[in-house]
């Protein structure tokens, strides 16, 4: 070989060489140099992570007492699972709040449990053509309902009851269930046998007016029959629910008389049983009454009454009777009541009174004395004890000398 050739191939491996090494250098150089960069950076990121977990540990401690409640609606989720329906042969689905059925389907439900019990709406208590069917099995309950019509409409539920030994109570956290729509374009609303249905519009209470539709899709309206108008619903005075109906919750003298329900779906109009509001000024509560005797001691052959004394509220009717020792030997009763208005306390208030008289007094009008007062809200006895004093003996009259 050429001694020259030699020369410039060694030449070249050594600037080769050279060249690997620096480049290696460079790349050791910036190695370090990321790592410099990357210590502090990691070291920072560490830093802030820890102190965000320590805040959202903090913030979980705090918000201790919301956790509970998340606990508590999913077991009540957990306790509506035992109640399902059978969709088709072998297939099952865990009910919802609302169903809405077809009229002429058939129901069937399982209630999960052992000593399963079920509520279901009135009318099928009293279906004579039984189409309801409920049978019970070891572990689970079911329901059938065959050929079913629009008054099945309402709530199906049911619980398990747990049995130890003998005793047997309810089970509070085992409980599932719904409200069925059974829709029928004939009927829009849940038929009643009653044409007019008598309800009592008390002031102290709310008044329902029980028009359930059997379409949750339905617009249903209030109306008064004589004379014709809508009456209005602003949900407070009076509310609807598409499940109940409509509620009164301010009675007024003004609602007493015939009202109905109107329903529409597609452009069907149907009306509802009449109901026949009866306007009664309820009492708030039951009377108080006091008693008092004339006097508490009498002399035979005196004649002596007892009182009894209701305050109340205006035009409530108050109803008084008699206890009395007379009445053991048929002594017939005479009494006196009235009613006056008049002012206590700054408020005008109702008096009610009854007077029971004896005339000429027995021994055996001694005795205890009830006045028994009655309203609409109930009863309030009170009562007295009158003593008999012996009669005193006529003076004699001196005999002429």
């Amino acid at each position: 070989m050429n001694s020259k050739l030699l020369v410039v191939l060694s030449g070249c491996l050594l600037l080769f060489f050279f060249a690997e090494c620096q480049k290696g250098k460079a790349s050791k150089a910036t190695e370090k140099k990321v790592m410099k960069e990357s210590k502090p950076r990691e070291s920072k990121l560490s830093k802030a992570t820890s102190q965000k977990v320590k805040q959202g540990t903090l913030k979980l401690l705090k918000k201790k007492d919301q956790v509970k409640p998340a606990i508590v609606s999913s077991q009540r989720s957990q306790s509506t699972s035992i109640l399902t329906r059978m969709v088709a042969k072998g297939q099952f689905q865990k009910v919802v709040e609302t169903l809405v059925l077809k009229a002429g389907q058939t129901l069937d439900l399982r209630c999960k449990g052992k000593a399963v019990k079920w509520r279901y709406p009135v009318y099928l208590e009293e279906d004579e053509e039984r189409r309801l069917r409920i049978k019970n099995f070891e572990r689970h309950s079911q329901l059938i309902v065959v050929n079913s019509t629009a008054a099945d409409t309402g709530e199906y539920s049911c619980w398990s009851l747990q049995c130890l030994d003998s005793e047997c109570r309810d089970g509070e956290n085992r409980m599932g269930k719904t409200y069925i729509f059974f829709t029928d374009p004939q009927e829009l609303f849940v038929p009643t046998e009653d044409y007019y249905e008598v309800i009592q519009l008390r002031t102290n209470h709310p008044t329902l007016l029980p028009c359930q539709v059997t379409n949750p899709l339905a617009k249903v309206t209030l109306h008064r029959e004589f004379p014709p108008e809508k009456i209005a619903v602003n949900g407070i005075d009076i509310s609807f629910d598409v499940k109940k109906g409509f509620t009164i919750h301010r009675p007024q003298p003004s609602l007493a008389g015939s009202l109905f329900c109107m329903a529409n779906v597609n452009g069907l109009r149907q009306i509802s049983t009449k109901y026949m509001l009866i306007y009664i000024n309820y009492p708030s509560s039951v009377p108080k009454p006091t008693i008092r005797p004339s006097a508490a001691s009498i002399q035979a052959g005196d004649n002596f009454n007892v009182t009894c004394t209701v305050f109340g509220e205006p035009e409530i009717v108050v109803d008084f009777t008699w206890e009395y020792p007379g009445q053991q030997i048929g002594r017939p009763p005479y009494v006196h009541e009235r009613t006056d208005l008049v002012r206590r306390g700054g408020q005008v208030q109702q008096e009610s009174e009854s007077i029971l008289y004896i005339d000429e007094a027995r021994v055996v009008d001694a005795g205890l004395y009830t006045c028994v007062a009655e309203n609409l809200q109930g009863t309030t006895r009170v009562s007295t004890r009158v003593r008999m004093l012996p009669a005193t003996p006529a003076p004699k009259k001196a005999k002429a000398g």
